[in-house]
């Protein structure tokens, strides 16, 4: 039997035995150049931090395209360093998982520590600090989800947690944003040091918003005379910090017991499912999709890990916001959207499940082909055609992803504007196009707008998704039931804070509300609309 550490791994016969890859580098080497001279932190120690990222330094340490590894620091849920990464030496067994049905098997070990930010734990709180007095560090990244960067609430006004470290300086921060902006300032006393702070989250403008919240605390903190001016201009001063942006993409969900039952039954044990109390869902393996996509602003102020060499794609500004706009408004996200909305009312709970629906795979070909590839943005690195074909044919169709529309389908208030409107915007401002031609992404939204009653196909309740707007919405659509012949989602569809645009203003509107009107004309109206529009 066959248990993740690292000295199991001197069993190498036993691992390739089972068809597992595993480091070829000289771990104890490794490790000790990082205690001495480290040179990347990673901040969010999830998943796709593991299955992704890890993934490509490990192939530069196996290549002796770098002499260190990285540093895990978890700032949030700290029963991850416990639970998941301390039993299995910092270890990872990555599964990916092909359409086909094969597994890639890979030990990941480029993580060489694992660190939290829990003040009970003084060596972990002075490590950190030692590292970021270390002239070495090149590179801070972070996949600490978009809620990590954020400061107020929806008021606008400053979280309680900020408030706290706002008084309380940089000697006890609590929130991410604020024990970032206490180590960037240790790293300015000990000697102004450049380095570079990386956001990997899948949001737009992710570098931006780092940057935001960071000079953002640190001025109340020289308001309040914890910090110096110089501090701010250190940080502003792009010789020294900078915060390029990014555009990620790879589908790491939570861990499947599939998996784990394939892998127990090819003697390799412990592999049991965590869920930590903060919810998150890891396991010693991570079950990921082949393809993979990262694109980095090349802004580095202190040298970066030749991560080129690993497929990971370095361009200028410009570039990574094509590209992320090529995915978000055109080749993946609006047709995930479209997907999640449609599952959740006609009953599926697998994106690749839907994908065997000839209706529902025509509406994302539609969405996709039809409409989107008319006004999609080339970035000129990755060809858009060929990107949709591979979302279509292999990532949305792989059985062995087990995502879900109900995931998905989360806080789609806060994308619809994204998915949708920026392509409806196109074709307004497009000199041979018209709005009123578009036909999959009226029906899409007019789908979303009859998720929201959280009433399925068959007629029967169900709990939307979590979603910040998610009441107010419902709230709007209160009174509508299945059957009603005429109905008024008029303060929905007009709200441009949601859409980026009045879509009655551009004729939309009306179309939808429409599509809408029979999708609640009884059970099985939502199939029967979607295959009168779609075919």
């Amino acid at each position: 039997m066959l248990r993740l550490s690292r000295k199991s791994l001197e069993n190498k016969a036993s691992w390739n035995a089972v068809g597992v890859s595993l480091p070829t580098f000289d771990h104890d080497k490794v490790l000790q150049k990082t205690i001495e001279t480290p040179q990347w932190v990673h901040f969010g120690a999830g998943n796709i931090f593991r299955g992704f990222i890890a993934n490509a330094h490990q192939q530069l340490l196996d290549n002796q395209k770098a002499d260190t590894g990285i540093i895990a620091v978890e700032s949030f849920d700290f029963e991850v360093m416990d639970k998941v990464y301390g039993p299995y030496d910092n270890l990872t067994l990555l599964v990916l998982m092909h359409a086909n049905g094969h597994f890639d098997k890979k030990v990941i070990g480029s993580i060489v520590e694992g660190l939290t930010t829990d003040k009970n734990r003084l060596e972990d709180v002075q490590r950190l600090k030692n590292i970021f007095e270390n002239p070495s560090l090149q590179m801070a990244s972070f996949t600490i989800t978009e809620k990590g960067y954020g400061l107020t609430d929806a008021s606008g006004d400053y979280l309680n947690i900020i408030k706290q470290d706002i008084e309380n300086g940089p000697e006890n921060p609590i929130h991410t944003m604020s024990i970032i902006t206490s180590l960037a300032y240790g790293r300015y006393l000990k000697g102004q040091f450049p380095m570079t702070f990386v956001s990997m989250d899948n949001c737009s403008h992710n570098g931006d918003k780092l940057k935001l919240a960071v000079v953002t605390i640190a001025k109340e903190w020289l308001g309040k005379g914890f910090v110096e001016e110089a501090f701010i201009q250190y940080l502003e001063d792009e010789h020294k910090i900078t915060f390029p942006l990014s555009m990620i993409d790879k589908i790491t969900p939570r861990p499947s017991e599939k998996v784990k039952e394939a892998l127990n039954n090819q003697g390799i044990t412990d592999m049991d499912v965590i869920i930590t109390s903060k919810n998150a869902y890891m396991a010693p393996f991570v079950n990921a999709e082949t393809s993979e996509y990262l694109v980095i602003e090349d802004k580095f102020t202190n040298g970066r890990p030749m991560l080129e060499e690993a497929g990971v794609i370095f361009t200028d500004r410009e570039t990574v916001n094509k590209v992320e706009t090529m995915k978000v408004t055109t080749c993946l996200n609006p047709l995930h959207t479209a997907l999640a909305v449609s599952g959740c009312l006609l009953g599926y709970t697998l994106i690749a499940d839907e994908m065997q629906d000839d209706t529902l795979k025509k509406f994302v070909q539609t969405i996709g082909y039809e409409e989107g590839l008319k006004v999609v943005v080339d970035p000129g690195i990755v060809n858009p055609k060929a990107f949709l074909d591979e979302v279509v044919n292999e990532r949305f169709a792989n059985p062995y992803i087990p995502d879900t529309p109900q995931r998905i389908a989360t806080d789609t208030s806060q994308k619809v504007g994204i998915r949708f409107g920026e392509t409806i915007k196109a074709y307004v401002n497009g000199n041979d196009l018209d709005p009123s031609d578009l036909v999959a992404i009226p029906l899409a939204i007019a789908t979303w707008c009859r998720y929201l009653l959280g009433i399925d196909d068959k007629g029967e309740p169900f709990d939307i998704s979590p979603d910040p707007l998610g009441d107010t919405l419902q709230d709007a659509l209160k009174g509508i039931k299945l059957g009603d012949t005429s109905t008024d989602i008029r303060s929905i569809l007009s709200n441009e804070k949601i859409f980026g645009i009045n879509l009655y203003a551009i004729q939309l509107g009306e179309k939808i509300e429409g599509m809408f009107n029979e999708m609640i004309a009884g059970s099985g109206a939502v199939r029967r609309t979607l295959e009168k529009y779609i075919g």
